[in-house]
């Protein structure tokens, strides 16, 4: 098709300078707090798919149901006055698709977060065609059932000049076609409730809304140097799409990982997330960690995750056990009182963060040893690196670094309260666990610390048997010789390190998950080690390497293979704790004068 003239510009500079970055086929077109994802279909660039971002267990029990659940409308086109599909041009902005056809510019913006707002060409016969997936058949040894999904609806200030409702499958196909002068438009409402949306505002005011509602958010960025904007403003997008309103078990608006593929609110990724938005909203900030301590069982445990309607507190596979994430909510809560201090939250969460302790230490500690152990992988938040290979429990360094680490952070923040006798205990006990982990698990000829299975060394190089370097606890030799092998280029020192396995290790692989790629939140973790251990330059390297592998790839993944810096297949896009790092390290070197 003739290329169409440009759709009209956004007033504000920051979303133009996003113009075309976001991929729908990587990505869904979303909004803050809005669980409707509007997804390009890859067989089909001028159709889309739209997936709503709930477990919804309450009709699909599965755990993993949720991500081979097929579209609640799938396969939804734009057609002409004789119901022909449109061949589309699509621009996209974080607060509109512009969609233009042979017949015009269509274009689609958030009315609200249940709310699509489809505007059509004005004085044409134009509409829309779908099949809504209202219900899923389930099928069980004494019978069956059919469970209802969301309800959909649409409405329109336009004149309607036909539709029809057919059943087709599981779902019904949908057809609506309308004229009108000045701004046409179709409202399509997917909401749990049995409610109709009635509520069509012209298209006009939606996109002035929207844009208003996204250039206040980046508005409020502090700025770095021009070379990095679009990356820059494009992680922020992230930061600010992947977010989802308080419904349920969500007790504050908090963000997913990625909206891309993670569904819920995960409690590692929800402390990595406060670091960047403790710069432009604090209480969002703070509301990451009051999100998770929220449902903190009564035994002190924190869930590995939350979802609208419930937690995840235990995982069948590969054993049945409790499931967890490492103990950094202190850290998180320090970080952003760095920026916006306030020792009432403190005091808020303090005896939380104290059960939680108590917990790993009473519930994790099997021999006795005061050495924590993981009793599921993906407590560990690295699911499948090749220290569980073998089975668990395990004692790896790494949980106890993240212990010793929330030891001082509880130390810092009784100091603050006015508890000088707290904070002189958990400086005692960080520094006692230190020595603990020195005696049990490092290998000085070797440079490292052995994870270990049954009392015996687990002989597998990965990035968590350099972990205790990150407590600053350790004696100059230790700390040496970690960072000797920190740095060597066989190991964890490739073009973007660190690798989470080494690359000299036969279990090496740089495109699997946690088993070789590098991750953004271990090397935040590691340059904040280096620099408490007085290793100032190698933490700025190792913060440059990490700042060019995030620019390298228009996309922010999960993880990034370490000697080419692309994202694996497997790798989610528009990935969280890595926007929310990598702006952190940005802003910092910016601060700085490191980049220029």
């Amino acid at each position: 098709m003739t290329p169409p003239p440009d759709p009209p510009e956004p007033r504000s500079a920051h979303l133009r300078a996003l113009r075309n970055r976001i991929s729908l086929e990587l990505a869904p077109f979303s909004d803050r707090g809005s669980r409707v994802l509007v997804w390009q279909r890859r067989d089909d660039p001028h159709a889309f798919d739209v997936k709503i971002g709930q477990r919804m267990t309450d009709i699909e029990p599965g755990v993993l149901d949720h991500l081979v659940r097929p579209p609640f409308l799938d396969c939804l086109r734009l057609i002409d006055g004789d119901g022909v599909p449109l061949e589309l041009h699509i621009t996209t902005y974080p607060h509109a698709l512009f969609l233009d056809t042979r017949l015009g510019r269509f274009a689609l913006a958030f009315q609200d977060e249940h709310t699509l707002s489809l505007r059509c060409p004005p004085g044409v016969r134009a509409g829309f065609r779908t099949t809504v997936r209202a219900v899923l058949p389930h099928e069980h040894t004494s019978g069956g059932d059919i469970r209802t999904v969301r309800n959909f609806s649409y409405v329109t200030n336009a004149r309607v000049l036909g539709q029809s409702i057919r059943p087709e499958g599981t779902g019904h196909t949908v057809q609506v076609l309308v004229d009108g002068d000045g701004d046409p438009t179709i409202a399509l409402s997917i909401r749990a409730e049995h409610h109709h949306e009635r509520d069509v505002r012209p298209f006009r005011e939606v996109l002035a809304a929207a844009e208003a509602r996204w250039h206040e958010w980046f508005d409020r960025v502090p700025p770095v140097p021009e070379t990095f904007r679009e990356q820059y403003l494009y992680a922020w997008w992230v930061m600010g799409s992947n977010i989802v309103t308080a419904n349920g078990h969500l007790a504050y608006d908090a963000m997913t990982p990625s909206k891309s593929l993670y569904i819920g609110i995960w409690q590692w990724d929800a402390y990595f997330h406060a670091v960047a938005y403790r710069h432009v909203d604090p209480v969002l900030a703070q509301n990451q960690i009051r999100v998770m301590l929220a449902e903190q069982l009564d035994n002190g445990m924190i869930p590995d995750a939350i979802y609208d309607e419930g937690v995840i507190a235990e995982w069948p596979f590969p054993k049945p056990a409790v499931v967890t994430k490492p103990p950094l909510a202190g850290w998180a809560a320090l970080k952003v009182h760095e920026v916006y201090p306030d020792l009432d939250f403190l005091a808020e969460i303090y005896p939380r963060l104290v059960r939680n302790n108590n917990w790993w230490f009473g519930m994790h500690d099997d021999d006795s040893d005061g050495i924590v152990q993981y009793d599921h992988p993906h407590s560990s938040g690295a699911d499948d690196n090749p220290l569980w290979d073998g089975g668990m429990p395990v004692e790896s360094p790494d949980i106890n670094t993240y212990v010793c680490l929330q030891q001082q952070a509880l130390a810092e923040m009784a100091s603050l309260l006015g508890n000088p006798r707290e904070a002189a205990m958990w400086r005692r006990r960080a520094e006692a666990l230190a020595r603990r982990m020195v005696e049990h698990f490092y290998d000085d000829e070797a440079g490292v610390f052995w994870a270990t299975r049954e009392g015996q060394p687990i002989r597998t190089l990965t990035i968590f048997n350099l972990y205790p370097l990150i407590t600053g606890l350790l004696d100059e030799h230790t700390n040496a010789r970690l960072v000797e092998r920190l740095t060597d280029p066989g190991a964890f020192w490739p073009r973007y390190p660190i690798p989470t396995v080494a690359v000299s290790d036969e279990k090496y692989a740089p495109a699997t998950m946690w088993r070789g790629p590098t991750w953004i939140n271990t090397n935040y973790l590691f340059a904040e080690g280096l620099r408490r251990t007085g290793f100032d330059d190698v933490a700025r390297e190792l913060e440059q390497r990490t700042l060019d592998l995030v620019l390298a790839t228009g996309e922010i993944y999960e993880y990034y293979h370490p000697e080419t810096g692309e994202g694996p297949p497997s790798a989610a896009p528009i990935f969280g704790w890595s926007a929310a790092l990598f702006i952190d390290l940005l802003i910092r070197a910016s601060h700085d004068g490191a980049m220029g």
